[in-house]
């Protein structure tokens, strides 16, 4: 696999005038005049806001313009990651922040349900309809701490409830609305929120989608739940239980927003993991730790500036939601979408962008897969001249990938590939405008983040394969799980495999221009004869195989050893006879190594995904070994599951 090495040259390199316009060239120039040290390079800046991160956090504050009270003191135990307290005097309310003054008449959020719903929403409308909300919920007794859940599509609406909720110090937490109602009860249930937002359903793929049974049924299993609001969004939400959006709009507005300010380290968001291993963790985060991540990655790693058009395709129940939404804290316009990215075609997004002029892009690795398996150009049918940032997440973004991005959909653009997780709702790895962009590897290490590479004894690695570490704290650490009072599941999920280090569960490959190499999660690495392999090295080469759409591979317990057990969908109508196989293995052994080779290869017609759109190889592993799964409802297809079920005697 191409590691990005100094001798491959980069695809994408920024001209000396766009690196000089950017606001991390500018930050630079600050931090390099405040520490008397030569920080204009990103290496030396990264290592600065690591060595010396207090100074580092405490300057972003500052660069930023976060309004709030900093306080005197910027670090507390600053060297135990799960003791330290970041900003412990700090006064400040996250909606405030993002809801700074603006002209009243300029534009803050586009908005698109497919091609069912069009609209946009002024500064004035956002902070009207937000005053009126926040003096609604303040009337139902909603106070500081208190939880307001969402289940909701990705709509101006529901971002203008979590300002409400959040200027009043209220913890806010949100699932889809294409969630199952056991998957709702799993996580609501345990965070016991006090009013409920909820829609009468969304549109996908075309079709509109009618929740109000399933809004119903969850409102139901809620006893916690004093109030309901109900969205309009398909016009069915007459004879739901609550109190429609309109009423809560119809609030007499107050002059101005009375902004409750919390600490640094009260809780702001819950979000949860996936829940495919057992009940979801309630992952809660802090007001300022997300502020602050967010803004650095925003201003300095993907250079959002004020007036940009920030787009990134998601669900209320992935951590991107929490992050696009940030961007209001940048003085940039929000472009909201919900549906499918492929309907009517894969024109939709494009013209999108080349309508509202979206500067930055954010998408799936997998969106990005399937527009170059389908041959669709953007570049060349929209204008994309606005665009400076092209963002994918969620999985592995192949090498064939990136060369597709710079032929086919525009080739002066910064592609970043990013991962974090909804652990630290951010990332450790990410994008940097001012770097090259290397085929196959994120650009850059995230500022603030000591993030490392270790083998399993705890020895740091480069150019070398091994866990995903870091090593130093950070003020998006969460704050807690909810429920979890003692704080062992806390230590257990990110501190158990190695003392006072943060262990993420990635296995990962630091490049030599420090940036680095994503080969999959650590617990689904394959392991045949001792030897790791990761995941995305095998999907990577198998589909660039035409006959092959995706695939999912497993590590197999068999005579005392482990196995690798592919499973392959192909296009439509083939099938996997001897030739094909022997193709894949061939393909494997001469593109990864003999270890790489499946033992078996089998044909599915689906692949069982989270609702966020992640593959999941535990589940898979699972089945096939005969062991129950835990929380299948979790599953975006569950029933999914059942074609591996019944293939499982063929894998032996």
């Amino acid at each position: 696999m191409n590691t990005g090495s100094n001798s491959t040259p980069p695809l994408w390199r920024p001209r000396p005038e766009q690196i000089t316009d950017t606001s991390i060239h500018q930050f630079m120039q600050q931090a390099s005049a405040d520490s008397g040290q030569d920080l204009m390079h990103f290496d030396a800046l990264h290592a600065w806001s690591v060595q010396e991160k207090a100074s580092f956090w405490s300057l972003l504050w500052d660069f930023a313009g976060v309004v709030g009270d900093k306080g005197e003191r910027i670090l507390l135990n600053g060297d135990q990651i799960e003791q330290a307290q970041w900003f412990p005097d700090a006064r400040l309310n996250f909606a405030e922040n993002l809801l700074q003054e603006r002209p009243a008449d300029e534009i803050v959020m586009h908005f698109r349900a497919e091609d069912k719903v069009s609209y946009a929403v002024t500064y004035a409308q956002l902070y009207d309809q937000v005053a009126r909300t926040a003096s609604w919920l303040r009337s139902v007794g909603v106070v500081a701490g208190d939880r307001v859940a969402a289940y909701v599509p990705n709509t101006p609406e529901t971002i203008v409830a979590m300002l409400a909720a959040t200027s009043l110090g209220a913890i806010w937490t949100s699932t889809s609305p294409d969630f199952g109602h056991e998957s709702v009860i799993e996580r609501f249930g345990q965070t016991e929120p006090k009013v409920l937002l909820g829609v009468d359903g969304y549109y996908y793929n075309g079709k509109a989608h009618d929740t109000r049974a399933k809004l119903r049924g969850v409102a139901a299993e809620l006893p916690s739940v004093e109030q309901i609001v109900v969205l309009p969004l398909l016009g069915l939400a007459e004879d739901l239980p609550g109190t429609p959006w309109r009423e809560v709009l119809a609030t007499e507005r107050p002059d101005t927003i009375d902004f409750v300010r919390r600490g640094f380290n009260d809780p702001l968001y819950i979000l949860y993991s996936s829940g495919t291993t057992g009940k979801p963790k309630c992952i809660t985060h802090k007001v300022g730790g997300v502020l602050l991540k967010h803004l650095c990655e925003h201003q300095l790693h993907s250079d959002i500036r004020p007036g940009d058009k920030v787009f990134y395709f998601s669900t209320c129940g992935w951590m991107m939601w929490n992050w696009l939404v940030t961007a209001l804290a940048s003085k940039a316009t929000l472009v909201l979408y919900d549906g499918s990215p492929f309907y009517p075609g894969p024109q939709v997004l494009w013209d999108y962008a080349a309508a509202v002029g979206m500067t930055l892009f954010g998408t799936s690795a997998k969106y990005i897969e399937a527009l170059r398996n389908a041959d669709y150009r953007p570049g060349q049918q929209h204008d994309l001249s606005q665009l400076r940032t092209l963002c994918s997440t969620g999985s592995v973004l192949a090498p064939e990938c990136f060369d597709y991005v710079y032929a086919a959909i525009k080739q002066d653009v910064c592609l970043a590939s990013v991962s974090g997780g909804t652990d630290i709702v951010g990332c450790f790895v990410l994008g940097c405008p001012i770097l090259p962009v290397y085929r196959g590897a994120c650009q850059a290490l995230a500022l603030g983040l000591a993030t490392r590479v270790f083998d399993d004894e705890g020895r740091s690695l480069r150019a070398e394969k091994g866990e995903l570490v870091c090593t130093e704290t950070f003020p998006s650490q969460p704050a807690f799980f909810w429920g979890d009072h003692s704080g062992e599941k806390y230590h257990n999920a990110y501190f158990a495999t190695y003392p006072n280090v943060w262990h993420h569960g990635d296995y990962v490959e630091l490049t030599p221009e420090n940036g680095m190499i994503i080969y999959g999660r650590s617990d689904a690495t394959l392991n045949p004869g001792g030897v790791r392999i990761g995941t995305a090295e095998i999907y990577r080469h198998v589909e660039q195989l035409d006959q092959v759409l995706e695939s999912i591979v497993i590590g197999q317990d068999w005579d005392n050893d482990v196995r690798v057990v592919l499973f392959v969908v192909l296009r439509a109508g083939l099938v996997l006879d001897d030739a094909l196989r022997t193709l894949i293995k061939t393909t494997v052994r001469e593109k990864c190594t003999p270890r790489h080779v499946p033992a078996k290869v089998l044909q599915v017609a689906e692949i069982p995904r989270t609702k966020s759109g992640k593959i999941v190889e535990l589940a898979v592993r699972e089945v096939v070994h005969g062991r129950p799964v835990k929380n299948r409802h979790a599953l975006a297809n569950q029933d999914a599951l059942a074609l591996y079920r019944d293939l499982a005697e063929l894998a032996y």
